[in-house]
């Protein structure tokens, strides 16, 4: 009997479909779960039709105890679909009652459970007074003899129709609420994200015009040549979207190349990747700011420069990112503001909240012979074709 608050007559929204559930599989696999209210027109035939149905067989039972007799049996089948009848008239007017304010929909909708409930006696005294006799013919007794089941019975069914209901309003809210963490997550990646481009733009075209200045017009050249294709890298990724380490460690190669320009051999790249963690998946530009980093502060105030390691490696079902320099090092008081422009490390972490919550782990050292590392730990995750950059 039980049956869904938003019924075929309650109008084309009813059917309309539920946000799909995802489940995990074995290996991570997601698998799409068609949720039973996902068609609430088909969910709600299928509850009146289970219920009543189940109702029906509980007091053909029940007549039967006393012996198969064809008078005890047709009154029960009449009363089954009356009582099914009377339920799709409730289910109507409960929906009606959902848009007007609480304060006269509850009176309304007990005052309309009375007034089914002396229907559904009233007619069901009637069924068997004229099956039972062969007059057509209610008395007060017969009405008052149905009136305490009937009343049971419906107000069983409206106690379920307002609980599923609760329960569907309840799961859209909370789909809702979902979504807007989910847009406001986005947003603030963007954001961080955004914030990179011109930190990163300003360094490079103050090198550019210091080579211009000194009239090393093709080494400006190459410069401009090379940072338009990182550009053009950078501009053709969605901001929040995740590459692969492949994808991350070719970008850095780019964006050292101008650097190179710039120092030459005083900078000295070196990457360690292990081929097994190329195909994990990490947002995108997650690590340039780590060696612009370590170029500001390693590179830059030594004449002999340094050496600038990114390091990839596999471990379990978590991937380990080290991005560690020979520089002088960093003091714990110049760490906290991180690069000039005020990004960078602040970024980084606030980049990786966001994208992992507390599944991640980074991490910061000084060496005291000198050198700076930043390690990164998150978990392993396979490309995903549709989140995956260009």
């Amino acid at each position: 009997m039980a049956t869904l608050p938003a019924s075929p007559a309650a109008g084309p929204a009813a059917a309309a479909p539920a946000t799909p559930y995802v489940a995990r599989g074995p290996h991570g696999r997601t698998i799409n779960v068609r949720p039973f209210f996902e068609n609430k027109a088909r969910a709600f035939w299928t509850l009146q039709a289970v219920g009543w149905g189940g109702y029906l067989l509980l007091r053909s039972v029940s007549s039967l105890s006393n012996g198969f007799r064809l008078e005890l049996i047709i009154p029960v089948i009449v009363e089954a679909i009356v009582g099914y009848c009377i339920t799709m008239l409730l289910s109507a007017c409960y929906g009606y009652y959902r848009h007007v304010p609480r304060i006269a929909g509850v009176p309304l909708a007990v005052a309309t459970l009375v007034v089914a409930t002396i229907l559904y006696a009233t007619i069901n005294a009637f069924s068997f007074s004229f099956l039972k006799t062969g007059t057509a013919g209610v008395t007060v007794t017969l009405v008052a003899g149905s009136l305490f089941l009937n009343f049971v019975v419906l107000a069983g069914w409206s106690a379920l129709y307002v609980a599923i209901n609760f329960f569907l309003v309840l799961e859209n809210q909370i789909d809702e609420m979902r979504a807007l963490e989910l847009q406001a997550s986005s947003a603030q990646l963007a954001m961080l994200r955004y914030q990179l481009n011109p930190h990163f733009l300003f360094n490079t075209l103050n090198s550019i015009s210091t080579l211009v200045l000194l009239k090393q017009t093709e080494r400006a050249n190459a410069m401009l040549s090379r940072l338009s294709s990182f550009l053009r890298y950078t501009l053709a990724n969605e901001p929040t979207a995740h590459v692969t380490v492949a994808q991350e460690v070719e970008t850095l190669k780019l964006y050292l190349e101008i650097e190179k320009m710039r120092f030459e051999d005083r900078l000295r790249p070196l990457f360690e990747v292990d081929p097994r963690a190329e195909r994990a998946r990490l947002p995108s530009l997650l690590l340039q700011p780590l060696v612009e980093n370590a170029i500001k502060y390693a590179v830059t105030p030594q004449e002999e420069g340094a050496d600038i390691s990114v390091r990839v490696r596999l471990a379990g079902e978590r991937v380990q990112i080290a991005v560690s320099d020979t520089g002088p090092g960093l003091h714990e008081a110049r760490i906290s503001p991180s690069l000039s422009t005020g990004v960078g490390l602040t970024n980084i972490r606030e980049r990786l909240v966001q994208a992992y919550g507390p599944d991640q782990k980074f991490e910061t050292r000084s060496m005291p012979a000198g050198g700076f590392s930043v390690e990164i730990e998150i978990p392993y995750q396979l490309e995903d074709v549709n989140r995956e950059a260009a």
